[in-house]
């Protein structure tokens, strides 16, 4: 049987090379630049773009209704300065955010902790951890009104049941702005647990176990495993999430229009609930002044944290 040979390629005929726009698309880095244009176009468009007009309006006395408007440069921010209601609103802002953040921080490592434990009903545990994050602000801001009621509170009942308050006793719980605050602070803990909760949980996923039973044999504890093994491990993951809680805390408005409206008189004002009732008489360059007041302290603290999470790694 003959074989018939397999006749070699003419080493004398040029390899035809792709044209220059081939090479460009067979590029790994052009590939990724196209799937980064839908996002990135997202970004000019919803958030940039607001963002500048912001900065633009603040710099002017634009009034709604009005097409003519003039430049005032910094006039909008040196009234701020000398505003009673915007000085106290900074004040609030920044105790709603302090006090909020650190408590849902810690209630969140708990119950990541605890559900990170393999038990009966774990998983549906873990699947009902998220109902506070995933039901709309507005619907949860409504169910804390009338657990606030005055006059009709659940919480009041309870405790003349209790026999902590008499029987004619009623709590005014948005009626002060020591109660309205602490109400507010209150319903922003129960609504960010979660998602420190469920951030903490996929980080504490990625332990490997091997570290605890090694640790275990050196002789250490359960506290001391965790301060040496798991918050080593999750450190990154709890600064961006705090990060990220800070920043959604100071810009709240929906738990706090719905509770308070920044009442009672002007009392939970935070910065973005004062700027849409500036917004309500009109005065578009003043509201963007006070929306756009804490950027610059967010900024500076998101770069520093993220700055102190690149040295560490």
């Amino acid at each position: 049987m003959s074989v018939v040979p397999v006749r070699a390629a003419n080493p004398t005929i040029p390899r035809r090379r792709p044209s220059g726009w081939a090479r460009f698309m067979e590029r790994e880095s052009t590939l990724a630049y196209l799937f980064m244009v839908p996002g990135g176009l997202v970004l000019l468009l919803f958030m940039a773009y607001p963002f500048l007009l912001g900065i633009y309006y603040s710099l002017t006395d634009k009034t709604v209704g009005f097409a003519d408007f003039e430049f005032i440069w910094f006039q909008n921010y040196r009234f701020l300065l000398e505003d009673t209601i915007f000085l106290r609103t900074v004040q609030n802002t920044f105790v709603y955010g302090l006090v909020t953040v650190p408590f849902k921080l810690l209630l969140g490592l708990g119950m990541a902790l605890a559900l990170n434990q393999t038990f009966r009903f774990s998983r549906f545990l873990r699947a009902g951890l998220l109902l506070p994050w995933i039901v709309p602000t507005a619907i949860s801001s409504l169910a804390f009104l009338m657990l606030f009621d005055s006059v009709s509170s659940p919480i009041t009942w309870l405790l003349r049941d209790w026999g902590l308050i008499g029987a004619a006793d009623r709590i005014n719980f948005l009626g002060s702005r020591a109660n309205a605050m602490a109400s507010i602070c209150l319903a922003n803990v129960w609504r960010g647990i979660p998602f420190f909760a469920v951030s903490i949980l996929a980080g504490l996923q990625a332990v490997s176990p091997d570290l605890h039973e090694a640790a275990a044999l050196d002789g250490a504890s359960p506290f001391q495993r965790f301060l040496s093994v798991t918050l080593p491990t999750i450190r990154n993951i709890v600064l961006i999430s705090t990060l990220f809680s800070l920043i959604w805390t100071f810009s709240d408005f929906q738990l706090i229009y719905v509770l308070t409206k920044g009442g009672p008189a002007s009392s939970t004002h935070i910065f973005g609930t004062y700027a849409y009732e500036t917004m309500g008489f009109s005065d578009v360059g003043q509201a963007a002044a006070i929306a756009l007041s804490l950027f610059p302290v967010l900024a500076v603290v998101g770069i520093l944290l993220l700055r102190y999470i690149r040295a560490e790694d």
